[in-house]
């Protein structure tokens, strides 16, 4: 009885956010029975029906379709989205807590008081909740790098087995898309920051390169061209189409044929859309398109002259572009009919092309439909609860606060979060376009560094004899030369993660390591006698 008290008290008000979050889902399940469509959604279902990579883009989540095919349902493919979205909460949740009772071991409401909040922002979120009704592979890229996130925050001391699967996740992320190939050498860094040791970031870096060699070496089978796409440079070159003066720039005369800038702005496409998707692209003037491999090289040609000669014009379209994931009301942005599409919609329907192929892999679950009072509850919902774009900006604001206020430690724990949260805000803004479904994925790090950012430092004992007394405490050896003491968690009356113990640069902390060799908590009288013998 006592111990189902002391679980009431610490996650009782997650367990009510979680079955919140359930029942939404539920709801959405049942006012649209089968999955909602967007442009590229065609692309994953072909991949996953033949299982060969896409010239356009990773083909992760394809595979991950695929490993589902057998159930022959698109229901099951809802069902397991939908929990993907639901793990999410409870990472975020899980990491802040684990800080949290760390930094308040005695008080075994408030890390749940202090958590739940921040799951909330991300179980609860009406356009979170709409990308995983969609076949998109949006949602799956964010649980990798969550998940991988929460590795390396887990614990300070990382085994390599423990980078290799932080590493591995993170190369589960690039290949369902693409921008989370960068995102290692973010993680690479906090790991460095976080003192891992050089074989946990080593089998991270190994362990997240095999995979992406294994898959570049599939689509060189394929197309004859060792990468991961094809199109690599089309994206950057729709990003230079906003701001290319092409009588500023020195473009070889076949490069030429991308220039944009004579033509009026259209009010309601964004340049990037139009120069790509539009009827007057200059792909429809190349034989094949965007498959064809001059496209891309002459894209690429095309965006690095851009870069190279307007950089204050390319830094001025990343900055309002990034900022626009901040603004208070969402704008059909880049055109009407696609921001659209990331709601949910009155009617249902489906192209035939796309109806056919939903029917091959899903048979009638794939039928669009659309059942009523429930969608409408649910369009309600959309409508209403979802993070505001100053809310996602003040989170991530706090978590900047918070990594000043470590700036001695270099923001550690709350720099990963923070970092990655902020990347994948800044690096589609600058590689592609402003996209509201490219600021989703950053809500769990905002929400996950400002929840790190509010929990104090823990303190440990200030004496052996006090350290002992300390309930599920062990101080464990100093190990190797140049690593740190850690303690680690020795029951339930502590669990040692994020914000952890003190750091070795700070010798005025109670309970400082000091340097190897001496025993963890010694007081200054035990250092000096350590120093004179």
């Amino acid at each position: 009885m006592k111990a189902a008290v002391r679980l009431v008290l610490a996650h009782g008000l997650f367990a009510l956010v979680l079955a919140a979050a359930v029942a939404v889902r539920r709801l959405a399940m049942l006012g649209y029975p089968s999955v909602l469509w967007f442009g590229d959604s065609r692309t994953y279902l072909q991949g996953a029906i033949v299982l060969e990579p896409s010239y356009l883009r990773p083909s992760g989540y394809s595979i991950f379709l695929w490993l589902l095919r057998p159930a022959h349902s698109f229901t099951v493919v809802l069902t397991v989205q939908h929990a993907i979205g639901i793990a999410l909460g409870v990472l975020v949740y899980a990491v802040v807590w684990r800080a949290a009772r760390a930094a308040w071991p005695k008080r075994i409401w408030l890390p749940g008081l202090v958590a739940t909040p921040f799951a909330a922002a991300v179980l609860l979120d009406g356009h979170l909740l709409h990308l995983g009704h969609m076949l998109m592979s949006d949602l799956l890229f964010t649980f990798w790098v969550t998940a991988a996130v929460a590795v390396v925050l887990w614990r300070r001391r990382m085994g390599w087995w423990t980078g290799a699967l932080a590493g591995l996740l993170v190369s589960f992320a690039a290949l369902t898309r693409s921008v989370g190939l960068p995102l290692l050498a973010v993680v690479l860094v906090c790991m460095a920051v976080r003192r891992a040791g050089w074989r946990a970031m080593t089998a991270a870096t190994a362990a997240c390169v095999l995979p992406v060699l294994g898959y570049m070496t599939w689509f060189h089978s394929v197309y004859g061209k060792f990468a991961m796409t094809g199109t690599d440079q089309i994206f950057l070159y729709g990003r230079t189409v906003d701001f290319a003066d092409c009588s500023k720039l020195e473009l070889p005369p076949e490069a030429r044929l991308m220039c944009r800038d004579h033509l009026e702005p259209h009010p309601q496409i964004a340049p990037a859309y139009r120069a790509l998707w539009g009827v007057d692209s200059p792909f429809e003037q190349i034989v094949g398109g965007m498959y064809n491999p001059v496209a891309n090289e002459l894209a690429g040609e095309f965006a690095r002259t851009a870069i190279r000669e307007q950089p204050g014009d390319y830094l001025r379209v990343i900055l309002r572009d990034t900022f626009r994931a901040f603004e208070w009301e969402r704008k059909p942005y880049p055109t009407p009919w696609t921001a659209g599409s990331y709601e949910f919609r009155e009617g249902a329907s489906l192209r035939r092309a796309d109806a056919e192929l939903a029917y091959i892999y899903g048979g009638h679950t794939g039928v669009a439909r659309v059942v009523e009072p429930y969608a409408g509850r649910i369009r309600d919902y959309q409508d209403t609860v979802y993070v505001r774009g100053p809310i996602l900006g003040g989170m991530l604001l706090i978590g900047l606060v918070g990594m000043v206020v470590r700036i001695r430690r270099l923001g550690d724990p709350v720099l990963l979060p923070w970092a990655v949260g902020t990347a994948l805000l800044v690096v589609p803004a600058a590689t592609a376009d402003f996209d509201y479904r490219y600021v989703l994925p950053a809500l769990p790090f905002a929400a996950m560094a400002a929840g790190l950012a509010l929990v104090p430092r823990p303190r440990r004992a200030e004496s052996p004899a006090a350290e002992s007394a300390s309930p599920g405490r062990e101080a464990k050896s100093p190990g190797r030369p140049g690593e740190r003491p850690e303690t680690e968690p020795d029951g339930p009356g502590e669990a040692a993660g994020p914000g952890g113990p003190a750091e070795p640069d700070e010798p005025d902390e109670p309970g400082d390591p000091g340097e190897p060799g001496e025993r963890p908590g010694a007081g200054p009288g035990e250092r000096a006698v350590a120093a004179a013998g």
